[in-house]
C-alpha cells in the first residue's frame, strides 16, 4: 500500500493514508451523529503511551528525521510533565533514580539533538570500574589501558546521569521541534479496536480511549509503558520470566572525597554478595549513587535505620566479610560503633575499593522487586513495544535504559524505511526489521545477566573457585577485557 498526500476529515489524517481506507474515506460526510454514539477518534500515524525515556526518545527521533518529521504523532502520559520538564535541583543534591548511560546511547541521543538540552554539570562520565566477588576477592579491572599507554588518554566506559535530567532534556527537545500532542495527566481507560463507517474503515486500527473521554486511532501504537504495559496487554503479546526475590535499595550518598582520581577520573564499584551486588556509582563531586540488590526483609531492615547506621552497612558492604555484614544486618541498632570495631580487624587495599561515604541524602533511600521479563515479540499487528513493555532485566549490568534506547533507534530507522519505502508503518511486516534487530540481542543480554545474578548467589563449594578463576583469567586478557567493554558500551562489533 502506498501512502498518498490527501488531507481528509479536516487535517485528522495528515501526509499519510492507506490506500485501503482511502476510498472509504472519500465518501460524503454525514451532517448528523447518534447521541448514543461515542465520540469519533482523532486519527494518528503514531501513538505512543508512556512518557519515559524510551517513549520520549522516540518522538524526539520521529520528528528529527526528515523522513518521519510530517508524521502525525501524540503521546499519551498519566504524570504531570510540566514538572518533569522544569525539573531543577540544587548542585549537592541529586535524585536517586539515576542510569548508566553508554557512549552509544549518548552519540544517539546527540544525534538527535536531545544532549544538548540535559544539564551536562548534573552528568558524570567513569573511566574505570572495579568489580569484585565478595567471596573469594577474585577482581576484574576494566579500563581502556591500551589506550592510556598509547598516549590517546581516557575516554568514558559510561556515564551517570539522573533519569529525570534526561526527560527534562527529552521534552524541551521535543519542545523545540513541535508536532507532537502531547497529551499527559490522560490515563489510558480502554485500548480496543476502532469501528467501520462510512468515513474510514478503522475496526483493525488500535483506539485509545482516555479517562478524559478523548479517543485516539493509531496507525501504529507504540507501547513505552513498563512493565505493567497496557498496549502489551491489548496486544495478546505474552510476557514471560521470574521474580529474583531481590529489592534493589537505592539511595544519594556523600563520600568523603570525589574519588581516588579526583574529578579526571571517575571509577564505578560493584562487589558481588551472596544477597546480591551492592553498586556504588560516581556522580559530580563528592556524590555517589548506591545500587544494593538484597533479600526484601534485608531491603526493609536497611530502610529503617538511622543515617548514621546505614552508612556504616554502605561502607561495610565493601570492606567487609559477607559473614561480618550478615551479623550486622541482625542487629537492630549500632552499626556504626559495630562497624568502626569491626573495620580495625579487617585487611583491605583502600585503594581500590570507593571511598568512604560520609552522608546519605534526606529522603533518597528506597527500593523497588527486582524481575526478569522477556515478551514473546516486540511488535503485532499496528503494535510496537518498547523498553520495559518489552523486557525488564537485573540492574547489576546498568543496562536497562541503554536497551530502551537502542529500541528506539531500532524501530525509528525500521519506519524511516517504511515511510521513504511506500510502506504502512503499522503492518507487522514493516516491523519485522526491527524485532529481528532487537530480540535476539536484548535476549542475549537478558540471559547473561541471569546467569551472573545466580552464578555469584552460590556462596560454597566448586562453583566459587571456578568462578574466581575465571574472573582472574578474564582480567588477565587484556584484548578480551577490550571487547567486552566494547560490547557493554555499545560500540563493538555486532555479534548478534
Amino acid at each position: 500500500m502506498k501512502p498518498t498526500r490527501t488531507s481528509v476529515l479536516t487535517g485528522q489524517l495528515v501526509n499519510y493514508i492507506c490506500s485501503s481506507c482511502n476510498h472509504q474515506l472519500r465518501r460524503q460526510r454525514r451532517g448528523y451523529a447518534s447521541m448514543s454514539q461515542p465520540p469519533r477518534p482523532s486519527i494518528y500515524d503514531v501513538v505512543c503511551v508512556g512518557g519515559g525515556p524510551a517513549g520520549l526518545s522516540l518522538l524526539a527521533a520521529l520528528r528529527s528525521s526528515p523522513a518521519t518529521a510530517n508524521l502525525k504523532v501524540a503521546l499519551v502520559e498519566s504524570q504531570d510533565l510540566s514538572k518533569t520538564r522544569d525539573f531543577s535541583l540544587p548542585p549537592n543534591q541529586f535524585s536517586n533514580r539515576c542510569s548508566s548511560l553508554t557512549p552509544s546511547s549518548v552519540r544517539f541521543l546527540d544525534t538527535i539533538g536531545v544532549w544538548k538540552h540535559v544539564k551536562r554539570e548534573r552528568v558524570q562520565g567513569y573511566t574505570e570500574m572495579q568489580v569484585w566477588d565478595g567471596i573469594s576477592g577474585a577482581r576484574i579491572e576494566f579500563d581502556w589501558h591500551a589506550e592510556k599507554e598509547a598516549g590517546r588518554g581516557e575516554r568514558p566506559i559510561a556515564f551517570m546521569n539522573e533519569n529525570l535530567n534526561l526527560t527534562s532534556g527529552l521534552l524541551k527537545r521535543i519542545d523545540e521541534l513541535g508536532g507532537v500532542e502531547i497529551l499527559d495527566r490522560e490515563k489510558v481507560e480502554n485500548i480496543g479496536f476502532g469501528e467501520e463507517s462510512e468515513e474510514a474503515d478503522l475496526s483493525m486500527w488500535p483506539v485509545v480511549e482516555l479517562n478524559g473521554g478523548r479517543r485516539l486511532a493509531a496507525r501504529l501504537l507504540v507501547g513505552a509503558d513498563g512493565a505493567n504495559s497496557p498496549v502489551r496487554a491489548f496486544s495478546g503479546i505474552e510476557s514471560r520470566g521470574w521474580d529474583y526475590e531481590r529489592h534493589g535499595v537505592v539511595a544519594t550518598l556523600e563520600t568523603e572525597g570525589s574519588g581516588w582520581g579526583g574529578d579526571a577520573s571517575k571509577t564505578a564499584y560493584q562487589r558481588f554478595l551472596p544477597t546480591g551486588p551492592v553498586a556504588m556509582l560516581p556522580l559530580p563531586g563528592n556524590y555517589s549513587t548506591l545500587v544494593w540488590s538484597t533479600t526484601p526483609a534485608l531491603a526493609a531492615h536497611l530502610k529503617t535505620l538511622s543515617p548514621k547506621d546505614f552508612i556504616a552497612m554502605v561502607n561495610a558492604a565493601f570492606r567487609l566479610s559477607p559473614v561480618d555484614l550478615a551479623y550486622m544486618h541482625t542487629q537492630a541498632s549500632g552499626q556504626a560503633d559495630e562497624f568502626s570495631w569491626r573495620e580495625k580487624h579487617t585487611e583491605f587495599d583502600m585503594q581500590r575499593i570507593p571511598q568512604k561515604a560520609v552522608g546519605v541524602q534526606e529522603g533518597s533511600i528506597a527500593s523497588f522487586p527486582l524481575k526478569l521479563r522477556h515478551a514473546d515479540t516486540y511488535i503485532g499487528e499496528r503494535v510496537a513495544l518498547v523498553g520495559d513493555a518489552a523486557h525488564t532485566i537485573h540492574p547489576l549490568a546498568g543496562q536497562g535504559l541503554n536497551q530502551g534506547q537502542g529500541d528506539v533507534e531500532s524501530l525509528v530507522k525500521t519506519i524511516d524505511f517504511a515511510v521513504t519505502h511506500g510502506q504502512d508503518i503499522g503492518v507487522e511486516m514493516s516491523l519485522e526489521r526491527y524485532n529481528v534487530e532487537r530480540y535476539a540481542a536484548n535476549n542475549m543480554l537478558l540471559g547473561v545477566c541471569d546467569k551472573l545474578h545466580k552464578l555469584y548467589a552460590v556462596e560454597r563449594g566448586p562453583l566459587v573457585g571456578l568462578r574466581s578463576i575465571g574472573l582472574r583469567a578474564i582480567n588477565s586478557l587484556s584484548p578480551l577485557k577490550a571487547f567486552l567493554m566494547a560490547q557493554a558500551a555499545g560500540t563493538g562489533v555486532k555479534i548478534l
